[in-house]
């Protein structure tokens, strides 16, 4: 996947799709006139005519409950830890943060990076469930749970803020 993440232009003006990157993959928008909601079906994501970024994040968000609950309910049971619950959002500075009384929060652009990514910060926050601040024993923990955390933590620091929806 290349580093910048910015929708594409649209090859023509007979074509009017553009491309969002979704995990490892690369999803093809068709505008669809009179369509309300964003619907996926394999690689190509259906979306509303007009300004269809609303819509857009709002399937992204969905995306993101459903990926990530499923990352964090596997992570957890092979920590054998748990959480309360699990709220996605749109932080503009923050990723995912833990409380102290387990609750959960994912920042639903994390689906626009690479899935190893996505993995490594929810391995982050499944190690704060042990180990509530950033000390050398809890790093440690993440180097034991996710081997390559520098790798994924480096590429979040340098593309971070390339990974929003762009005017269409």
């Amino acid at each position: 996947m290349s580093p910048s993440l910015r929708i594409s232009p649209p090859p023509s003006a007979s074509a009017p799709a553009r491309e969002l990157p979704y995990l490892d993959t690369t999803l093809r928008l068709v505008v669809q006139p009179g369509r309300t909601r964003v619907y996926r079906r394999g690689e190509r994501l259906y979306v509303p005519a007009g300004d269809a970024r609303p819509a857009i994040e709002r399937f992204y968000r969905r995306a993101a409950r459903t990926e990530i609950a499923a990352r964090l309910d596997r992570a957890t049971a092979l920590a054998s830890v748990s959480y309360r619950d699990l709220s996605i959002r749109g932080q503009r500075t923050r990723w995912a943060s833990c409380s102290s009384s387990g609750h959960m929060s994912f920042n639903w652009r994390l689906l626009l990076a690479p899935e190893s990514v996505l993995d490594y910060v929810v391995w982050h926050e499944v190690c704060h469930l042990e180990i509530l601040d950033h000390s050398r024993r809890f790093w440690v923990l993440v180097q034991r749970r996710w081997p390559r955390y520098r790798e994924d933590r480096d590429w979040l620091r340098r593309h971070g803020t390339t990974l929003v929806l762009q005017p269409l």
